[in-house]
């Protein structure tokens, strides 16, 4: 398979011309014009950060809220709309295009292509997820969303929603048509980088299950407007809906994670990947999650399900190993060829300590799904669930940070310092488990999900300020991750072309990225194309390692 080179490359080059000699108002038009994948993913990059930040605030304001049980300090009619907002927004407004605008930026330069397909497909993608989230946010502050009362911000909520979930799968379209058809010659799908073949299972998985989710909410509005009896009006939102912002179909938009933590372990270790095929499936696996977005099922155990017949307990079991078994199966093959590679003693990079401990959180929130849907647990509308939920969240989003500190000198020309950058590795990992691992306890005491206002025998009150300390932390993260990277890449320290020693293509050309990527096509030989014209490790006079696995 060859690269294409579409004309809008072309204009990424014009564009750039003006944007340095035209000043303010020539760079804001290049910018909203961009054809430039690289761009289009800083864009997304960006404003899903500035939307993390208020949604991690949100979240910390709603854990404080829970601490005192028996009162509440917010409006009661208004916590159904915050809890919507916060569970519709921090996935859709922050998790699903953070992973996306990492793979528009980085995923043509990994295939060794000189543009993204369909450019124009990704750009307007992104200026209608922006545009959707802007009415999404306002809809619900002017009283709409999910038990809103006032019918035309629901409406408004409604066509905001879908205006969103559309640009999401316009830019997974086009991160879809790039990995299958704009690889480098020699470049077979055994050889793509494993954050590539990540980006490919997750986009794709997008692009089956988001329209399901579009379907439902026309349904739903169709009813909201004109009937308000089959859907449940405003109040029934959020229970046709919430197939797709809870587990397992979070898994999908977290499955970037995987190829981005198999990537820079490989890049810790300067050593080609053991067991890549089992890493290639185990990514495949965790984005079957995709399924249960399409079913839209609960697909959980019975209570005493072993007591039950033959057929019925069959009939459960299929259904609950193929949407929740299958990725975390897939997750743990991810980490055993990660863990097998940290055997080798890998240097201490930041972004390998990121995305590992992001991945970490993510599995164990497909785990804790795992868990939730086992009858015998009597785990069903409690607050575990909003714990797996954030695990997966905030556990993608921790990853994300490896990956700018990873892709920010090919993006930017500029390095973070890792010395600087690793403390908020650890604050943000101590910052996810805060969050998480107290409303799993409190899920085992039946806290009730989506509520403010319960009573349970053991120390409630502990379990949700550890639980608001964590989001608190978040913020805090976030905000410092933010300030460094912005105060890194504006004056920091001019990177290399190949500052991380790595293996992939988008190492082979300068650092920033020109806007045509290459100035060659490259051909390429194996899955670690660039580890073949490297000596060794620990022999510069030594030829490459053969390539295993990956012919």
């Amino acid at each position: 398979m060859t690269t294409i080179d579409p004309h809008a490359a072309g204009a990424g080059v014009a564009a750039g011309a003006g944007e340095r000699t035209g000043g303010l108002a020539a760079t804001v038009a290049d910018w909203v014009t961009t054809t430039d994948h690289k761009k289009i993913g800083r864009l997304f990059i960006i404003d899903s950060l500035v939307v993390l930040l208020a949604m991690a605030a949100i979240g910390a304001v709603l854990g404080f809220e829970r601490i005192d049980a028996s009162a509440n300090t917010i409006d009661a009619n208004a916590l159904p709309q915050i809890f919507s907002m916060y569970r519709v927004v921090l996935t859709f407004g922050v998790v699903a295009p953070l992973g996306l605008g990492l793979a528009i930026a980085i995923v043509p330069l990994q295939l060794g292509a000189r543009a993204l397909a369909f450019p124009r497909l990704a750009a307007s993608g992104f200026w209608a997820w922006l545009l959707g989230s802007g009415l999404v946010i306002g809809s619900i502050i002017a009283n709409g969303g999910p038990g809103g009362g006032n019918p035309d911000m629901v409406d408004l909520f409604l066509v905001g929603h879908v205006v969103l979930l559309a640009g999401l799968v316009a830019a997974a379209g086009a991160v879809t048509t790039s990995v299958l058809t704009t690889r480098a010659p020699g470049m077979n799908m055994r050889r793509v980088p494993m954050f590539a073949w990540s980006a490919l299972v997750g986009s794709l998985g997008l692009v089956l299950m988001l329209p399901v989710v579009v379907g439902t909410l026309v349904l739903v509005t169709v009813d909201h407007k004109y009937g308000r009896t089959t859907f449940g009006g405003n109040t029934g939102v959020g229970e046709w809906l919430g197939f797709a912002f809870t587990q397992p179909a979070t898994f999908v938009y977290a499955v970037p994670v995987f190829g981005l933590v198999a990537d820079t372990i490989a890049t810790a270790t300067r050593r080609r990947l053991a067991m890549r095929g089992v890493a290639l499936i185990g990514i495949g696996l965790v984005g079957s999650a995709f399924l249960a977005g399409v079913a839209q099922v609960d697909a959980g155990l019975r209570r005493d399900v072993l007591d039950a017949s033959f057929s019925d307990a069959l009939g459960d079991f299929v259904p609950f190993a193929v949407l929740n078994l299958l990725p975390l199966v897939g997750a743990l093959a991810v980490f055993a060829v990660v863990m097998q590679a940290v055997a080798a003693r890998p240097r201490i990079i930041s972004p390998f300590v990121f995305s590992f401990l992001g991945a970490a959180m993510v599995l164990v929130g497909i785990a804790a799904n795992a868990l939730y849907h086992v009858g015998d647990a009597q785990l069903a509308d409690t607050v575990f669930e909003e714990g797996a939920w954030i695990a997966v969240c905030y556990g993608a989003v921790l990853a994300a940070l490896g990956g700018v500190t990873y892709w920010g000198p090919k993006l930017w020309g500029r390095s973070i310092a890792d010395k600087k950058v690793l403390p908020f590795a650890l604050l943000g990992f101590f910052a996810t488990v805060l969050a998480t691992f107290p409303y799993f306890v409190a899920g085992f005491a039946d806290q009730p999900g989506g509520a403010t206002t319960f009573d349970y025998g053991g120390p409630q009150d502990l379990w949700n300020t550890l639980s608001t300390v964590g989001h608190a932390l978040m913020v805090l993260t976030v905000i410092g991750f933010v300030a460094l990277a912005l105060r890194s890449f504006a004056t920091g320290a001019h990177a290399g072309d190949d500052p991380w020693d790595g293996q992939t293509l988008e190492w082979a050309t300068s650092s920033p990225a020109p806007a045509n990527n290459f100035a060659e096509i490259h051909v390429i030989k194996s899955g670690a194309p660039l580890l073949d014209l490297k000596p060794a490790v620990g022999s510069a006079s030594m030829p490459a390692q053969p390539a295993r696995g990956d012919s």
